[in-house]
């Protein structure tokens, strides 16, 4: 016999050695079953969260209908200076609602070069129907400085997302014109106004002869005429007009709280709607996202000295809801709103 055979077979005979090898096995299928007990935990728990926990991102998108698209599709105004104009040589786009909508946009993943804009009526603004040439388009988002209302609230095509910007109600006559306290200050006068608006109920209301015009772009150009005496809408419309043509126009104050409160439209999507305020929530809390005070300083804080003394609109993003969503710890962000929980289960 070798010497590594005898020193096995006295390692073998060795009740030390024997009960050490025993005690090592008994060991090694322990961890064994704590790991398979692990992994089943671990394997239980990530299903029941993707079962019952809210819906992530990526599940939102899906359920969206966003996989797979090309463009997006939006319907903004294209005659109102500030808020959404149309470049008639290049074609172009600009103003606040044409900065937010690219903000959405971003945040749905989709690049400049995808989000394709279309000019849409006030009247179409609830059943999202945009003009592409001599026809219409359906389109996937409206941010067209649409007032939330109770009333359109209640309408089963309308979706609102959360606010993005607070304004109120104002009033663009001739600089010749006596000064406007209130909308009865009008009575008995022309006022213009776009149709299916809020201000187009409240003209009404207000004892002036009404009239109302697809766009309110039509309905400068009659007041810069002589056709109507004034032009109601909200301030953040009128201030663009009162800036492009200061010499001519000036606004007045009609000393209401800002009640306007613009939403963008998603229709009947309520995970698009989800994403959109996801998207606000991240621009008004993320301290490291400022576009929505850029947009706000580009277009709306230079007409601020033309429209005075009116204020343009509440130069801070509205307040919104945490959009409850499934992430990770490690993926969460740090976005509580003051007051709100940080995490997002």
């Amino acid at each position: 016999m070798s010497k590594v055979e005898e020193r096995t077979a006295d390692a073998a005979s060795d009740p030390v050695a024997r009960q050490r090898r025993r005690r090592d096995l008994m060991r090694r299928l322990r961890l064994a079953g704590l790991a398979a007990v692990v992994l089943t935990t671990v394997a239980v728990v990530v299903v029941t969260v993707v079962d019952v926990a809210p819906p992530s991102k990526d599940d939102l998108i899906r359920e969206a209908g966003l996989i797979g698209k090309s463009e997006l599709r939006i319907g903004v105004k294209d005659d109102q200076p500030g808020i959404a104009l149309r470049d008639e040589k290049t074609g172009a786009y600009s103003g606040f609602d044409i900065d937010i909508a690219y903000m959405i946009a971003a945040e749905l993943d989709f690049t400049r070069e995808q989000v394709r804009f279309y000019p849409i009526e006030s009247k179409d603004r609830a059943r999202m129907q945009a003009r592409d040439g001599d026809g219409f388009v359906t389109v996937d988002l409206v941010v067209a400085s649409y007032s939330i209302t109770a009333e359109r609230r209640a309408m089963p095509d309308v979706g609102f997302s959360a606010p993005y910007l607070r304004t109120a109600q104002s009033v663009l006559t001739r600089r010749d014109h006596p000064t406007v306290q209130s909308l009865g200050d009008l009575r008995g006068e022309k006022v213009c106004s776009l149709t299916t608006s809020t201000s187009e109920q409240l003209a009404e209301r207000s004892g002036v002869q009404a009239y109302t015009k697809n766009k309110i772009s039509d309905c400068v150009a009659g007041l810069r005429r002589g056709d109507f005496d004034a032009v109601t809408t909200d301030a953040a419309i009128l201030a663009g007009f009162a800036h492009l043509y200061h010499n001519e126009l000036r606004m007045h104050a009609l000393g209401v709280d800002a009640d306007e409160r613009w939403g963008i439209n998603v229709g009947t999507n309520s995970a698009l709607r989800d994403l959109v305020n996801l998207a606000l929530y991240h621009s008004k809390y993320d301290p490291r996202d400022d576009r929505w005070e850029e947009a706000f300083r580009t277009n709306l804080l230079p007409e601020e000295r033309d429209s005075l003394p009116q204020q343009v609109a509440i130069d801070e993003q509205p307040p919104v809801d945490k959009v409850r969503i499934r992430e990770w710890p490690w993926r969460m962000r740090a976005l509580a709103r003051p007051g709100a929980e940080a995490a997002t289960w």
